[in-house]
């Protein structure tokens, strides 16, 4: 059975670093596009960060610069390091994986930047 299971979250000060993980299991393989999406309340799920099954990495504007997405197709994990970070980066982060027609969603976990 697909499964995706986020971890890393937090509360963490503004300026502050936190590293995000994705644990992928069952026929979720190094074949699947995989990315962040991240929820704040009362907003739209929005895109944060993806990367293709051959590598490429795209990032929404609001975090280029400060996040990072990376893969380890053997440990089949997926992880965003987040630096730099900023209260309006609070929002429960999703971790996604696609291939064509077919999606995947992990259950979230919960990020908030405040002193």
């Amino acid at each position: 059975q697909a499964q995706l299971v986020e971890s890393g979250g937090g509360l963490v000060q503004p300026g502050g670093s936190l590293r995000l993980s994705c644990a992928a299991s069952g026929p979720i393989s190094s074949i699947y596009d995989m990315a962040w999406y991240r929820q704040a309340p009362g907003k739209q799920r929005e895109l944060v960060a993806g990367i293709s099954s051959g590598g490429n990495t795209n990032y929404a504007d609001s975090v280029k610069g400060r996040f990072t997405i990376s893969r380890d197709n053997a440990e089949k994990k997926v992880y965003l390091q987040m630096n730099s970070l900023k209260p309006e980066d609070t929002a429960v982060y999703y971790c996604s994986a696609r291939r064509g027609l077919i999606w995947y969603w992990g259950q979230g976990t919960q990020v908030t930047v405040s002193s």
